[in-house]
């Protein structure tokens, strides 16, 4: 009778295939991370620049009050308006994100009551009021 063991070969082809699989996973799954990072930093700087143009708005009109709606990324817990000259916009997250200065906004009178002024991201959104009163040189911002 012959000798009949049952062995299990994987040629070098086969291990090489299968690493390659795992490194090319490994690789997907990293840029996939890198890509929504990329798109959170694109909600942040949408969000400053669409706030910025519709304070800037309001600013060239005599008066006026509008609600608006901006998307922020979940991991922004908050926007806060503080008085500092250099940034007025704060964001609260856990990770660090760069606050940014905001034109044409009476500081003093949204953080007289509350300083920071702050406005809570609720499910990706931030709700604010942008006005200005007649006779007003800066715009406002309210919840």
């Amino acid at each position: 009778m012959g000798d009949k063991t049952g062995q299990m070969k994987l040629s070098f082809g086969m291990i090489f295939s299968i690493i390659l699989i795992v490194i090319f996973i490994a690789f997907a799954f990293y840029a996939i991370r890198i890509f929504l990072g990329i798109q959170d930093e694109m909600k942040i700087e949408q969000f400053g620049n669409g706030l910025q143009t519709d304070v800037d708005k309001m600013w060239k009109s005599s008066q006026g009050s509008q609600e608006v709606e901006y998307l922020l990324p979940s991991k922004i817990e908050s926007v806060c308006f503080s008085d500092d000259e250099y940034q007025n916009l704060i964001f609260h997250s856990e990770e660090f994100v760069g606050g940014k200065k905001i034109q044409h906004i009476d500081i003093e009178k949204i953080t007289e009551d509350e300083n920071p002024f702050c406005v809570e991201n609720i499910k990706g959104k931030i709700k604010m009021i942008i006005k200005k009163d007649y006779g007003e040189a800066l715009v406002t911002i309210t919840k």
